[in-house]
């Protein structure tokens, strides 16, 4: 009798399933991985929302702007989540996202007023290095192109990657008029420029480069995941650029009550207290724990650098000829 009690309760719950409303969020690949905060906020969220939360990978954060740029409004996303603010402008112009209409108390060290799209996390861009290897890495851009020529970078490529993204415009920031010279400069220190990051971050931990492009909380990880103390942010005399990762709701979406939800649940202590551990950034909202013990040894910027939304979107196709007739040199 075991047998068809089995198939009857199978049956039930895969009916049960298929009745339940399925939210779909697009995001980068690295959310979704299994030490990704995805999982756990997967978990907590479906606990409460009577749905079936659908992550969807899709490459690195600039690569998500491309592909709902290439989808439209046939897009199965009802959630955006991973773009950032040298995203924001294009993604408005799409005409795809809605309004959020949500007010919040940001723990951000600038003031928001987006009123489409929401911040669930924030760092900044910075070369990490390993301290065995490198122990003096450069302070500067300027001290990094004049290394010797052995010293090798890794970095991403900004038409996929928003840290690649960020980096150009943190030249940019940085120097102005000069970033054609600094991206010649730098040049022969760029072992390779991969799709995204995970990749970049991979060849940096195998040895095949002294730095690569991450964010100056990278080293928390390896300090609180691995008890290793041996990697560090190189503090760069110019200010570092900042990163601000934010999710937004698709106007078509069949679930726009869910979507919705999710919004508010990425606000909540639920969502945010796993960020600082699983996506290695800073909570947007500050959890009720605090951050966890470690982040108090990480580099903080003296200077803080970013251009705003539409600045950014300005300026991109600019920086972006510059960064690759710099590297073709």
């Amino acid at each position: 009798m075991k047998f068809p009690i089995i198939a009857t309760a199978v049956l039930g719950a895969t009916t049960a399933l298929a009745d339940m409303p399925v939210l779909t969020v697009y995001t980068y690949d690295s959310f979704v991985a299994d030490w990704g905060p995805g999982p756990q906020i997967e978990t907590a969220f479906e606990e409460v929302c009577g749905c079936d939360l659908k992550f969807v990978g899709a490459g690195d954060g600039a690569a998500l702007l491309a592909r709902l740029q290439l989808e439209g409004v046939r897009t199965r996303a009802d959630v955006v989540l991973g773009l950032d603010t040298n995203l924001t402008a294009a993604a408005a112009g799409t005409g795809l996202f809605a309004k959020h209409g949500i007010e919040a108390e940001f723990n951000l060290p600038v003031d928001w007023d987006d009123d489409m799209f929401l911040p669930f996390d924030w760092g900044y861009f910075a070369f990490v290095h390993d301290k065995t290897r490198l122990p003096d890495a450069p302070d500067s851009f300027e001290e990094l192109i004049a290394a010797p020529d052995d010293l090798k970078v890794v970095i991403q490529d900004p038409r996929s990657s928003t840290p690649g993204l960020g980096l150009m415009l943190w030249v940019k920031a940085a120097y102005g008029a000069r970033a054609p010279e600094i991206w010649a400069g730098l040049a022969p220190h760029v072992l390779t420029v991969t799709k995204g990051w995970s990749e970049a971050y991979g060849m940096f931990l195998d040895g095949e480069a002294d730095m690569v492009l991450s964010y100056t909380t990278s080293p928390a990880y390896h300090l609180i995941a691995e008890g290793d103390d041996t990697k560090a942010a190189a503090p760069f005399d110019e200010g570092h650029y900042m990163q601000i990762e934010v999710a937004g709701r698709i106007a078509s979406s069949e679930q726009p009550e869910l979507a919705q939800s999710f919004l508010n649940f990425m606000l909540s202590d639920a969502f945010q207290s796993v960020i600082a551990t699983t996506n290695w950034m800073y909570p947007a909202v500050t959890p009720e724990g605090g951050l966890p013990r470690g982040f108090e040894t990480l580099i903080t910027p003296e200077t803080a650098l970013i251009f705003a939304p539409g600045e950014a979107a300005k300026l991109r196709e600019e920086a972006l000829a510059e960064w690759r007739d710099g590297l073709s040199r």
